[in-house]
């Protein structure tokens, strides 16, 4: 009678662990695809951040002959940032890729407030509204990202599912972090 006692216990033992592990590898699977969709956003914000540059460039190209290296430095980072790639590429890799362009268009901003005729286009104020309105979703969708990527770093890190994780491969997550404070800030232009 003793022995299937203790042989009743370990089976509820058992499946209590098993029943731990299954809900914590869940929850691992959870968490790991909110990063992943998190990245998603950040990937479709930096498209369309990427294809408004290049309306933004045809627009001044015009009214900005002689300013040719500036242009031409912001449609290299453009590109540049385009080919950085995804989340595969690394995330520092493509914060890299942004910081860089986001510094270009600072320096187009500012030659672009030397031209009044530039001011008063139409089509240069839509884009400028529209690029600012995307650098706010832009933020919007690194600071779900980071979370995301906080929490699963979290529920790596932490014991007891920090066991689960290793065993089934688990890796902590990159924060898509900007280099300085001057490029956290959304690009503000004024025409």
């Amino acid at each position: 009678m003793e022995i299937a006692g203790i042989l009743g216990g370990i089976v509820v033992l058992a499946v209590i662990l098993i029943v731990w592990a299954i809900s914590i590898y869940n929850r691992l699977i959870r968490m790991r695809n909110l990063k992943e969709e998190g990245w998603s956003g950040i990937d479709v914000q930096l498209k369309r951040r990427h294809d408004l540059i290049g309306n933004l460039v045809n627009t001044v190209k015009g009214y900005m002959q002689h300013e040719r290296g500036v242009l031409e430095d912001v449609t290299r980072m453009r590109a540049s940032a385009q080919q950085a790639g995804g989340v595969a590429a690394g995330v520092a890799a493509v914060a890299a890729a942004e910081s860089g362009l986001s510094q270009a268009l600072g320096r187009l901003f500012a030659v672009m407030e030397n031209y009044p005729a530039l001011k008063a286009s139409e089509n240069a104020m839509q884009l400028q509204e529209a690029l600012n309105g995307l650098e706010h979703d832009l933020q919007m969708a690194r600071r779900y990202y980071n979370g995301t990527v906080r929490d699963l770093n979290i529920l790596i890190q932490s014991f007891p599912s920090n066991i689960v994780a290793r065993r089934y491969g688990f890796r902590e997550g990159e924060f898509f972090e900007l280099d300085n404070a001057a490029e956290r800030a959304a690009p503000q232009v004024s025409f």
